[in-house]
């Protein structure tokens, strides 16, 4: 198969606050729309930068003609480090915001990510001027601080499933009415923290989020 030579080969590591941190950062045909950096749930839990939601969402990015850098935290992986209780993970993240900014200069940057790894990019996001749209699927509302997430006014997109076991559906409402607007909320109805058998509909909202619609281009 020949490969098409507009494509960049995808990043798989790059340099972190502590050593070296196991990557794909994967690029659209032509020149980005934007490009979101993506972290991955609980270290501590098995989340990894493969993790089911993760990669479905970076895919279903990727194909609206986004870069997307998905990344292992420190510890994770072939990822140098260890475990840092999220102080760490935040630097990890920012460590993606430079890389994503200087690989694509003036290009929009958007900051994603899934469970623990949406409350890292939501904390970096709102605080790096760089950041313009950001996206949490399930994020531990209840567990960590977002005094600083309520308060920006970024966009921001949430998906969360509506029989979500750790972080009930009625905790993450709650913590949405406190979120200033541009915002949207979606809940997949029956889909768990791990949306098991749901997956798929989360890209589908991702898609509906994100993508470029004729209106748009004109």
């Amino acid at each position: 198969m020949e490969l098409n030579p507009r494509v960049r080969p995808p990043i798989r590591k790059f340099a972190g606050p502590v050593g070296t941190l196991e990557a794909l950062f994967e690029h659209p045909a032509d020149s980005p729309r934007a490009v979101m950096i993506f972290g991955h749930p609980h270290p501590l839990h098995g989340g990894t930068m493969h993790t089911k939601v993760v990669y479905r969402a970076a895919k279903t990015l990727l194909a609206l003609g986004c870069g997307v850098l998905r990344f292992n935290f420190r510890g994770v992986g072939a990822s140098e480090g260890r475990w840092d209780d999220g102080r760490g993970e935040q630097d990890d993240f920012v460590a993606g915001i430079e890389l994503a900014a200087t690989t694509y200069p003036g290009v929009d940057l958007w900051a994603g990510g899934f469970s623990f790894g949406a409350w890292i990019a939501l904390c970096r996001g709102v605080a790096d001027p760089r950041i313009t749209t950001l996206l949490a699927i399930a994020p531990p509302v209840g567990r960590y601080d977002f005094t600083d997430v309520a308060t920006s006014q970024k966009p921001m997109h949430f998906i969360h499933g509506g029989v979500d076991e750790l972080i009930p559906v009625a905790q993450m409402r709650a913590q949405y009415e406190k979120i200033s607007a541009p915002k949207t909320l979606t809940v997949i109805d029956g889909a768990n923290h791990l949306f098991d058998g749901k997956v798929a509909e989360v890209g589908d909202v991702i898609r509906a989020r994100f993508e470029v619609r004729a209106e748009e281009q004109s």
